[in-house]
């Protein structure tokens, strides 16, 4: 396959950007998107030219250190795939390729296609933890949960923090990652005594940092590599009202 990509190149965050254009020639259908990537430094280290940045960890679609913009759709074409698990079977031969990284207000680029996402770090601290004493790891049979709320924490739980549901949201909503970590705590015995707290915190924070509120448009659940369902989100509003209300005096 020989394919054509349109990358999004930016020395700094405070310099301005630009769509360059590669030819990648010679691989795989069987190699991942990132695999590419790497062929294409290559090619540019090997021409003296400074290679493309872009995040990578595990590569593995665990970390969600991967996230790009792959022709306009958040980490490509593939339903519920991260960038490092998308091959480029997904592709025909000759493809013109646009890659480019998150685009939100607090994702700022740091060069190329990466994006500085600590603002999830501090939506996190703003309380997605359990702080209240528990004892030590109790046994598995210890302490009962229902087997629809155990699912359902799990299934928030598995949010790998990638910020697709950011780059794909029209309003630039953190909504979907903010409520996955809301609700994996809440479902469950240990996260109740700080539910409150939480749901106000976190979304604080999340409008604290920059994020654009949520009107349920649904793009965020469409790119989620996990499949993070938008429900959650209706979950941590409710739980956001419970709690302005048991705060009223």
């Amino acid at each position: 396959m020989n394919v054509t990509l349109r990358v999004w190149r930016q020395k700094g965050s405070s310099d301005r950007g630009t769509m360059v254009t590669y030819r990648v020639e010679k691989i795989t259908p069987d190699m991942s998107f990132l695999e590419v990537l790497d062929v294409l430094n290559e090619q540019l280290t090997a021409d003296g030219d400074d290679p493309v940045a872009f995040d990578s960890d595990c590569r593995e679609g665990i970390c969600g250190m991967c996230g790009l913009v792959i022709n306009g759709i958040a980490h490509g074409p593939d339903a519920q795939t991260s960038t490092c698990q998308l091959h480029m079977r997904s592709f025909d031969d000759g493809d013109v390729i646009d890659v480019e990284p998150w685009r939100a207000e607090p994702f700022t680029v740091l060069k190329d296609l990466v994006v500085d996402r600590s603002s999830f770090d501090r939506i996190i601290q703003a309380g997605g933890y359990i702080s209240a004493p528990t004892g030590s790891a109790p046994d598995a049979h210890a302490i009962p949960v229902d087997q629809r709320s155990a699912d359902r924490a799990f299934d928030a739980a598995t949010c790998i923090g990638c910020g697709a549901c950011v780059a794909a949201c029209p309003n630039g909503s953190a909504m979907l990652f903010t409520s996955a970590k809301v609700t994996h705590l809440g479902l469950l015995p240990q996260g109740q005594a700080e539910r409150h707290d939480r749901a106000i915190g976190m979304i604080n924070q999340h409008d604290a940092e920059g994020f654009g509120g949520c009107t349920q448009i649904g793009e965020c659940e469409a790119v989620c590599p996990v499949g993070i369902p938008i429900t959650t989100i209706s979950r941590t509003n409710r739980d956001l009202l419970a709690a302005l209300k048991y705060r009223e005096p």
